[in-house]
């Protein structure tokens, strides 16, 4: 089922250029936030980078079997099999499961609203809008206020009394070496957790709500019939991260593990699921810190487009008392704010490769030089091409 009412609004074109102007202020001030977010992911691709570099240097790799007090304080690489002697519970629903963490996963049925927009330029440069609001039902991990609703009568949603948690044991075990929160917390691999008969039980008694209550091995259902849900009802399941091996790479601290302070400046502690040399869980942080700075480095420059966008915004409000015109204005500021982006992105990127790579940097610049310069002189060397014989008479 799903219903929708529509709105219509109106901005003259002194409007526009008003709210445009404002566009101009925050343009500047998100300008100078992406200039220094650039600048600072470099530094922070170097600094992880080198890092890396260095504890892959310095790792040494010892067996979980025992604990060598020589190694107190040095970046150590141990893998082995998890153990516990506890485990993970749900009180809530008295659900138990052998691993290192309980996932309860909680989704409600719930009202959702949704908005879309068509907005078009009229002649003297006002623009109307027209925002259609659409109300389904869904599932919903999260609580969603209906009190916030374009129209809440006939779309109310109750209270979540129940929520999505996770339960993961204090402490376990990687043969003689003891896994804290911050190890354990690192550790994935969740999977479905199938419920067995006590579970099943103990779910069922811990239930007194006015629903019903259906559960099976893959989960709980609060309310009368599963095949045909109302607004309130609950889906209930869990997840575990089960026991098994692990690969951990941090500073030896008595029988434990924390995280090694590089002189580069990060803080290594890096986990792993199942036995991975420590040259390839380097390899693997390495290749993360390429994919992010890149991401970061994109993202980037996708945001200063905008940015300069939002700039010269009044330029195609200006131009929009013709709405022909202001579409063209508007393709010719969008190719200039792609240019402007990315020199600006381009030049900072620059810069920050000058700050924290600085021997690098000159290299490629005077490598690049002296390639421009060896093509230059081959292309002014070259022998010009022999002209045709003239046909004879």
């Amino acid at each position: 089922m799903s219903d929708s009412i529509r709105e219509v609004t109106s901005v003259s074109w002194f409007g526009r250029l008003k709210r445009s102007a404002g566009g101009i202020v925050f343009g500047l001030l998100l300008l100078v936030a992406m200039v220094i977010g650039l600048f600072w992911n470099e530094g922070r691709a170097v600094t992880t980078a080198r890092s890396l570099e260095e504890g892959a240097g310095l790792v040494q790799s010892v067996s979980a079997d025992r604990i060598d007090a020589a190694l107190e304080g040095r970046l150590v690489h141990v893998a082995g099999p998890v153990s516990a002697t506890t485990e993970p519970k749900d009180d809530l629903f008295g659900v138990v499961a052998a691993g290192i963490r309980l996932e309860r996963g909680v989704e409600m049925y719930q009202w959702v609203e949704r908005q879309k927009s068509e907005t078009k330029t009229k002649l003297g440069g006002g623009e109307e809008t027209v925002t259609t609001y659409s109300y389904d039902k869904e599932w919903s991990t999260r609580a969603i206020d209906s009190g916030r609703f374009k129209q809440p009568e006939g779309h109310a949603n109750p209270g979540m009394n129940y929520s999505s948690e996770s339960f993961q044991i204090p402490q376990a075990a990687l043969g003689a070496f003891r896994l804290d929160a911050p190890v354990l917390d690192r550790i994935g691999g969740a999977e479905r957790l199938s419920l067995d008969q006590s579970m099943i039980e103990a779910v069922k008694a811990s239930y007194t709500g006015p629903r019903g209550l259906h559960v099976t091995a893959s989960g709980a259902y609060m309310g009368f019939d599963p095949s045909s849900p109302r607004i309130g009802d609950y889906r209930l399941s869990w997840e575990v991260v089960p026991l098994g091996p692990v690969s951990v790479v941090g500073r030896q601290t008595s029988d434990g593990f924390t995280a090694y302070q590089t002189v580069a400046g990060n803080r290594l502690l890096m986990v792993e699921s199942g036995v991975v040399p420590a040259e390839q869980m380097f390899a693997d942080a390495m290749t993360g810190n390429t994919i992010l700075t890149w991401a970061l480095r994109i993202g980037g420059l996708v945001l200063l487009m905008l940015t300069f966008s939002m700039i010269m915004g009044p330029v195609g409000v200006l131009a929009d008392v013709i709405p022909f015109l202001g579409s063209l204005v508007r393709l010719g500021t969008g190719a200039i704010s792609f240019v402007l982006a990315v020199l600006v992105g381009g030049l900072t990127i620059a810069l920050a490769w000058f700050w924290y790579r600085p021997l690098l940097a000159i290299g490629i610049v005077v490598a690049a030089v002296a390639i421009a310069v060896l093509v230059s002189r081959f292309g002014r060397k070259a022998p010009a091409e022999p002209a045709a014989p003239a046909p004879a008479a």
